[in-house]
């Protein structure tokens, strides 16, 4: 099998759980590849996802490198091979490839807490504000672009309509009900959206105020995944040039710490409906 030249975000985690394991196993590369048969190339191109790794030679690797955390080697078996048809493929030409990570990463996780202090979080944006923000952004795309990526977010939501959507808390800065993304109707449509979701079961929406003392986070944003298990929580940030991935204990760890200290400064869900429904009036 020839290996990948762009493998995904997820192909890529699973590539790095296998080094993990291999790593704190004690053994090197070389050694792995002896054991399991194969050329240390192939072993190389296993860790960094240039090429797949098949059930049975995963719980073979697991074995091998003495892990006992069933529930964890059970977790990496299921990021093997697709679940079913994965909608957002149908956009692999559309939209950047770390758009398809992160959609990935939504679709297969168990809980999600998004944090934004300028936007309103991509899940819960109306097709208007999101058509309103990309034109900002991209001034000279071109209108058939314009539509796809419209279009892909618009798809994203789908994972908070599913028969089995994950819990989703959003925390979302004052600023952001304020800025006026498009013209004033977009504005009011993306409030009352809002009030919207966060009537529904599962999702849970707290807004930090202007009048929060000591919250010095307005340069904060994250989106927080959590995996099957603790160790495949993964986060993700967006920067000038696009999405960043992280996954490492320590990068888990201070995200956790960033939440929980942004939390603090958060109004509850009924005192942040009375604070979208007044900026909605004040509009």
């Amino acid at each position: 099998m020839a290996p990948r030249n762009n493998p995904t975000a997820r192909q890529v985690r699973l590539g790095t759980e296998l080094r993990r394991m291999r790593e704190q196993a004690g053994m090197k590369a070389s050694e792995a590849a002896r054991l399991l048969g194969v050329s240390p190339m192939q072993m190389s191109h296993m860790e960094t996802a240039r090429l797949g790794v098949g059930k049975e030679r995963l719980r073979t690797l697991a074995a091998q490198y003495g892990c006992a955390d069933a529930a964890y080697v059970d977790a990496l078996v299921a990021m093997t091979g697709r679940r079913g048809p994965e909608w957002w493929q149908k956009f692999r030409n559309s939209v950047p490839p770390e758009a398809l990570d992160l959609a990935a990463l939504e679709w297969y996780a168990k809980s999600i807490q998004g944090l934004q202090t300028v936007h309103v979080p991509g899940l819960l944006q109306t097709t208007a504000y999101t058509r309103a923000l990309f034109s900002y952004l991209s001034p000279g795309t071109m209108p058939a672009d314009l539509d796809a990526e419209v279009e892909f977010r618009k798809r994203r939501r789908a994972v908070l309509e599913r028969d089995d959507p994950p819990p989703y808390s959003a925390i979302i800065h004052e600023a952001a009900l304020r800025v006026l993304v498009g013209d004033r109707d977009v504005a009011r449509e993306q409030l009352n959206a809002l009030l919207e979701q966060s009537e529904q079961p599962g999702v849970t929406i707290r807004v930090v105020p202007f009048s929060a003392e000591r919250f010095a986070g307005m340069g904060y944003s994250m989106l927080y995944a959590t995996g099957p298990v603790p160790q495949l929580d993964t986060v993700q940030i967006d920067h000038v040039h696009g999405s960043v991935f992280l996954d490492t204990e320590e990068q888990l760890a201070h995200y956790r710490d960033r939440w929980r200290t942004v939390e603090r400064s958060a109004l509850g869900p009924g005192e942040t409906r009375n604070v979208i429904h007044r900026v909605a009036r004040e509009l």
